[in-house]
């Protein structure tokens, strides 16, 4: 079974209801939902969460939810956009897939984009809940 990692933004206040509402529209598989923190803005959280890849399928029935890769090495969760903005920013403004990333520098984050530019939150796990 192919799998696809979404992320779902929300706030300390609004966490229970957050994890309800993703629970109501996906299926989550492995029955587990990841809390990260943001250590720069500790109100702020990510509720990670796998669930069934299916071709047509939206992802976007919960408000403020994207998907995600990761690199399991380095615990680094990333966006396509956000991956060819640090290789441009790192190559000299040139995306090249097939430049090396040392992940080890991008540990314990997620790597997103804002206004074409590259932004990175480190993270860090407020808790695991068991489904």
């Amino acid at each position: 079974m192919k799998t696809q990692l979404l992320c779902t933004f929300t706030t300390k206040e609004h966490l229970d209801d957050t994890v309800d509402s993703i629970q109501e529209a996906y299926t989550i598989v492995f029955n587990k939902i990841y809390v990260l923190q943001d250590e720069n803005n500790v109100t702020d959280f990510l509720c990670t969460y796998n669930v069934e890849a299916k071709s047509g399928v939206d992802y976007n029935d919960v408000s403020g939810t994207i998907s995600l890769h990761r690199k399991k090495h380095s615990n680094t969760l990333y966006t396509i956009n956000a991956l060819n903005e640090l290789i441009k920013k790192l190559n000299g403004g040139v995306v090249d897939t097939k430049f090396p990333i040392e992940w080890q520098h991008y540990r314990n984050c997620i790597l997103l984009t804002q206004h074409n530019e590259i932004k990175q939150l480190n993270t860090k796990i407020h808790k695991i809940i068991e489904l």
